[in-house]
């Protein structure tokens, strides 16, 4: 399909060759994704079932050497890990336009991830902290300039090929994180911790190495800092960060020095950060006396659909924690009488997003050619109730797998596949609302403001881990299943509401 849409449409002066008919800087950004997403996925892929190795929690089938921490606590790691992440976008994307440009801070965030995973392949618990935490600081940095750096490779925003580039791109990510849990779970499951998360390094060398040779292809664009600071910024930016630092250093050093640290001490604040960051945000915005009456209505439509999306990250998110725990502990690791690692389940994602993409995007023009396809309010809907009717089916094996019975991987298969139903009927419609309403004045931070939602929902899951809640307790899950299917109902019956704040976008 990209071939045909850039048939005879000239690349920009300079590219040479090109990458099925596109830039040929695509492919060295594709690369550079693809063997990210490996990275990650494959690290991800081993997080949870690493935390609780050896710990009151984990699976008999697991080998040794891992933290030993229980089902609650692993959760809430996970969380405020993969809430980070997405946390962390927006001062990326803030260093890419004010400081490095987006190439400079896409190599930096490369380097930053490689370090962390090699550091992560250290024994300990004290490194495997401070690597994960650098792996969230490199992701972010990475994620909000790399994606830039894609639209700086086409001709403006009404380029043809500018669309299906983006797919391509896309398709990138879900390879990577497909071939992750199946080589990077694997080594990492069946033989060493260390050496799966040394492995993880091994890809975002390849994909910094990828990055450096092709940088040459990439659009000039790439390497200019859009809004420089000026001296006075700077000089007040490195004032307010040193004081911060200071308060921190200070705070934690006396925390520390009377024998009071504990985990919590530095999970709480994050978790409670992720919560509060994405509100000061929406709340700067929307109370800006500079917008329009029009943008700042439409500031309180996408308000619906951010709180919406938080519910939707809260539970599907869990697909690498509670439902991988549960695919660990109480599923069987065979099927048709073949074995396999239970990281093996992060696979199941990436294959089914490339296989249904394309039809949900058939389906969606099918419905329009005969003037039926649901509004993007119904669509965002249509995701939450998906997402909720996972854990309502995730009910079914929970209630079957007592007194140590094994339920079958087909369950998980399931929801999974649920999920990504949901994930494809509201992530790109989040993506494209966060566009189409965005103030004139914060269009290029809004972007950031929608990964702010998985942040949001990811927080709400590490506090009531840290709560210790058990979030795969039979009445948790159904109490999540029902919250997500009534919010989707909510926005369903409010939607005249919510697209008389849209505006003009529907």
């Amino acid at each position: 399909m990209a071939t045909t849409l850039t048939k005879d449409v000239p690349s920009p002066p300079g590219s040479g060759k090109t990458f099925f008919g596109h830039p040929r800087g695509l492919a060295t950004l594709f690369m550079t994704e693809m063997w990210e997403r490996f990275s990650f996925y494959g690290m991800r892929a081993l997080l949870t079932i690493y935390l609780l190795s050896g710990g009151p929690d984990a699976s008999k089938g697991l080998h040794g050497g891992g933290l030993g921490m229980d089902l609650a606590a692993t959760t809430a790691i996970y969380s405020i890990y993969n809430s980070l992440v997405y946390l962390l976008a927006m001062p990326g994307g803030w260093l890419g336009d004010r400081v490095w440009s987006p190439r400079r801070t896409v190599a930096v965030a490369a380097g930053t991830i490689m370090v962390g995973h090699l550091t992560l392949a250290l024994p300990g618990s004290g490194t495997f902290f401070v690597g994960l935490a650098l792996v969230a600081l490199g992701s972010g940095l990475l994620k909000a300039n790399i994606s830039t750096m894609v639209g700086h490779l086409y001709d403006g925003p009404n380029d043809p090929r500018r669309d299906g580039g983006f797919t391509i791109f896309y398709m990138g990510i879900n390879i990577g994180a497909f071939f992750a849990p199946l080589t990077i779970g694997t080594v990492g499951e069946k033989y060493s911790w260390h050496l799966g998360f040394a492995l993880a390094a091994v890809g975002m060398a390849l994909g910094l190495a990828q990055f450096l040779i092709g940088t040459r292809h990439l659009s000039p664009e790439s390497s200019r800092v859009p809004q420089p600071l000026t001296r006075e910024e700077r000089a007040s930016w490195l004032r307010k960060g040193l004081l911060w630092l200071i308060v921190a250093v200070v705070a934690y050093g006396i925390i520390g020095l009377s024998g009071h640290f504990t985990m919590n001490w530095a999970m709480v604040p994050l978790t409670v950060a992720g919560l509060v960051i994405p509100a000061g945000v929406l709340w700067r915005i929307k109370r800006d006396r500079s917008l329009s009456t029009g943008e700042q209505t439409k500031m309180s439509g996408y308000i619906w659909f951010f709180v919406a999306a938080a519910v939707f990250w809260m539970i599907y998110d869990q697909g690498g924690s509670t439902v991988q725990a549960f695919g660990t502990g109480k599923a069987s690791d065979s099927l048709l009488g073949l074995s396999f690692p239970t990281s093996w389940y992060q696979s199941l994602n990436p294959v089914f997003i490339m296989a249904l993409a394309p039809v949900l995007a058939w389906f969606w023009l099918w419905m329009n050619r005969r003037g039926k396809e649901p509004s993007t309010v119904v669509k965002f809907a249509v995701g939450l109730v998906f997402v909720g009717v996972s854990f309502f089916f995730f009910l079914i094996p929970l209630t079957m797998a007592v007194g140590g019975t094994l339920v079958s991987p087909v369950w998980l298969v399931g929801i999974y596949l649920i999920q990504t139903v949901g994930e494809l009927c509201l992530s790109p419609v989040g993506l494209s609302v966060t566009t189409k309403m965005a103030p004139e004045k914060y269009a290029s931070q809004m972007m950031g403001v929608w990964f702010l939602a998985v942040t949001a929902g990811d927080s709400v899951t590490g506090l009531l881990s840290l709560a210790k809640v058990d979030l795969s307790g039979a009445g948790v899950v159904a109490l999540e299943a029902g919250l997500a299917t009534l919010a989707g109902v909510a926005v369903v019956m409010y939607r005249r509401r919510v697209r008389a704040l849209m505006g003009e976008i529907h």
